[in-house]
């Protein structure tokens, strides 16, 4: 039996929303050897790029049924080559193909598709995330799409119960402003591998619940990282999005009590102020240290996720070459839009 000609189009909401949703239904995630999870966006499909400063939705259809779905976003961030300095990234996320309808090119042209959205709006480079051993997503990406890979970082997640756990009595934990905490991220982050240019924009929305910070007690008096004072030499930062998303910042020969205990408030405020929070997921880089303080569960982990990255243009491709032969740094920013 012959098919039809696959017709990729923007995303509109009125005709394809209960489509696209069928389709995540019928589309694992997550590594098969652990556990499978399944996408419910809650009567919203495009809920994971919606808070980005740019973002495009794309589906195919083939003989009029909806087969193929991907999404992107585009921000500013952070990248080291070797020097520090800005550029414009895409990032290609939610790519899902119609289980009898894989390997027919559906997934290649919707990429294609969507980096011509990328290189029209002066993307330099468009990237990725996937697990490790997702066979069918490496071979695409990596060997037919010209993709390399980046960086491993961890996925840890834990899940939240009724059990409160018991925070150091000698550790204070305060909750910053936001210009407070935008200060900190700008201070001491912003030259972490994909820092997002609008950090702000993010500490602002209305999914982000807060900015913590925990030290020593005794040792501030008055606001955290106020002009002129000195830090405590052991400290912590959280910030926390209502996906359960974590980033953080840590300094000193105690951080690692400081993020643990940090990460103990968080599991005990989503324990009593939401009923609906399963689980706490916190993304750190694959060589940070930071993840033997992070209480987590192994089974429903992924120690080793995948980003891979692409030079959209010409000028770039040397760049990317010195981009991804600079050994990782310790810490990489996760922007929790794109959970």
């Amino acid at each position: 039996m012959g098919y039809g000609e696959v017709i990729t189009r923007s995303y509109d909401r009125q005709i394809d929303r209960a489509r696209v949703e069928d389709l995540e239904r019928r589309c694992e995630v997550g590594p098969a050897e652990r556990v499978f999870l399944f996408t419910d966006t809650l009567g919203d499909p495009i809920c994971r790029i919606r808070n980005s400063p740019m973002y495009k939705m794309l589906v195919a259809e083939l003989d009029r049924e909806l087969v193929g779905v991907i999404q992107g976003s585009i921000k500013q961030v952070t990248v080291q080559k070797p020097h520090e300095d800005l550029a414009k990234v895409g990032y290609v996320l939610g790519l899902r193909v119609a289980p009898l309808h894989r390997r027919k090119g559906i997934g290649s042209s919707l990429v294609c598709k969507l980096e011509e959205w990328f290189t029209s709006n002066d993307v330099d480079y468009a990237y990725m995330a996937t697990e490790k051993d997702n066979e069918a997503s490496v071979k695409l990406f990596v060997n037919k799409l010209g993709y390399v890979n980046f960086r491993t970082p961890a996925i840890l997640v834990h899940p939240v119960n009724n059990r409160m756990f018991h925070t150091p009595s000698n550790v204070q934990i305060r909750k910053l402003k936001i210009e407070e905490a935008e200060n900190l991220y700008y201070k001491f982050m912003a030259s972490t591998e994909f820092f997002p240019y609008d950090i702000g924009n993010i500490l602002r929305n209305k999914l982000s619940l807060g900015t913590w910070v925990a030290y020593p007690r005794g040792e501030i008096v008055g606001e955290f990282g106020s002009n002129g004072q000195i830090f405590p030499k052991s400290w912590a930062m959280v910030s926390v999005w209502n996906s359960g998303e974590l980033f953080k910042l840590r300094e000193g020969p105690l951080s690692g009590k400081m993020v643990r205990t940090l990460c103990q408030f968080v599991h005990n405020m989503a324990s009593t102020k939401s009923k609906d929070c399963k689980v706490i997921v916190t993304e750190v880089g694959g060589s940070d240290a930071l993840r033997l303080h992070i209480p987590h569960w192994k089974l429903l982990s992924c120690p080793e996720d995948l980003w891979c990255i692409k030079a959209l243009k010409n000028e770039k491709k040397k760049t990317l070459r010195e981009l991804t032969k600079i050994p990782p740094t310790i810490a990489l920013f996760v922007d929790p839009r794109e959970v």
